[in-house]
C-alpha cells in the first residue's frame, strides 16, 4: 500500500484544519494555530481562568492577604468547620464556571480534565499516594436518576493523576434533602447538619490511609463539605476537603 507523503499528509491536516476548526474547550470558538494552548484553550479564555491563591486560611480556605496566611482567619477563631484544612483549586468564575456548567449540565467533561491536568503540579503537593479520597455523596435517587455522580468522577480522576486511592461508598448520604443551590446559606447549613453518615463497615475500607480528603467539585458556604467532614471524624485521621473550584463569596 502507497503510504502518504509528508507534503500529502500536512495537505490533508491542513484542509481538516479549514473545514473542522477546533475549539476551545471553555468558549468554543475557533483557535488559531500555533502556541502550546492551540488545540485546548483560546488566549482570551487562558488569560481568564482564575487559580485559587497560596494565601489561605489553612481551616477554611478562604484568601487571606499573604501577612495574615495561613490564618486562622476571625471566622475559624470562632466557628471553626471540622475539617482540619480547607484546599481548593480554581475560582468559580469565567471559563473554570463554563468548564464545570459545560460538565454538570451537558455532559462535556473536557475542560474540566483540562483544568485537573493544568493543576496536577498543586494537587501532587496537597495528596499523597496513601491518602484516600472520599466524594461528597449525592442522593441515590438523584444519581439513579441522572447515572452521573460528579464529585466521585473528580476522585477517579484525581486518583489516577496521585495513584492514591478512593472509596465512593465509604460517606454515605442519609435520607432526601433539596439541593444546596436552592438555598440560602443559613437554610444550607441547617439542610446538612443528618445528611451525611459512615458506611456500617468503614473500617475494613479505611486500610492504611493516613489522610481522608473529601473531595467536591464547587464550594460555596462550605457547609457541605463541612457537615461531610464531621461525619468523617470516627474514622480518626486526619480529615481535609478539596474543592475544583470555589465562589468568590461565603454566601
Amino acid at each position: 500500500m502507497k503510504r502518504l507523503s509528508t507534503k500529502g499528509f500536512d495537505l490533508v491536516n491542513g484542509a481538516r484544519r479549514l473545514l473542522f476548526p477546533s475549539a476551545c474547550l471553555f468558549c468554543q470558538q475557533p483557535l488559531n494555530e500555533g502556541g502550546m494552548l492551540s488545540h485546548v484553550c483560546c488566549h482570551a479564555c487562558f488569560e481568564k481562568t482564575a487559580i485559587w491563591p497560596r494565601s489561605v486560611c489553612s481551616r477554611c480556605g478562604s484568601a487571606l492577604p499573604e501577612a495574615m496566611a495561613p490564618g486562622p482567619c476571625g471566622h475559624c477563631l470562632t466557628r471553626p468547620p471540622a475539617q482540619a484544612a480547607t484546599m481548593s483549586l480554581y475560582a468559580y468564575k469565567g471559563p473554570v464556571r463554563d468548564a464545570i456548567l459545560n460538565w454538570k449540565l451537558q455532559g462535556q467533561d473536557a475542560g474540566v480534565r483540562w483544568l485537573l491536568d493544568a493543576a496536577m503540579p498543586r494537587i501532587k503537593e496537597l495528596i499523597n499516594a496513601d491518602d484516600l479520597l472520599l466524594p461528597v455523596p449525592m442522593p441515590l435517587s438523584r444519581m439513579r436518576k441522572s447515572g452521573v455522580h460528579h464529585s466521585a468522577d473528580l476522585c477517579r480522576w484525581l486518583s489516577a493523576g496521585v495513584g492514591c486511592g478512593w472509596d465512593w461508598q465509604l460517606l454515605r448520604r442519609v435520607g432526601e434533602q433539596p439541593r444546596q443551590s436552592a438555598l440560602s446559606g443559613v437554610a444550607r447549613r441547617k439542610n446538612l447538619r443528618r445528611a451525611f453518615a459512615l458506611a456500617a463497615d468503614f473500617r475494613a475500607s479505611l486500610a492504611d490511609a493516613s489522610t481522608i480528603w473529601i473531595v467536591d467539585d464547587i464550594l460555596t458556604t462550605g457547609s457541605t463539605l463541612n457537615f461531610a467532614a464531621r461525619a468523617a471524624k470516627p474514622l480518626k485521621r486526619d480529615v481535609k476537603v478539596l474543592s475544583l473550584a470555589r465562589t468568590l463569596n461565603r454566601g
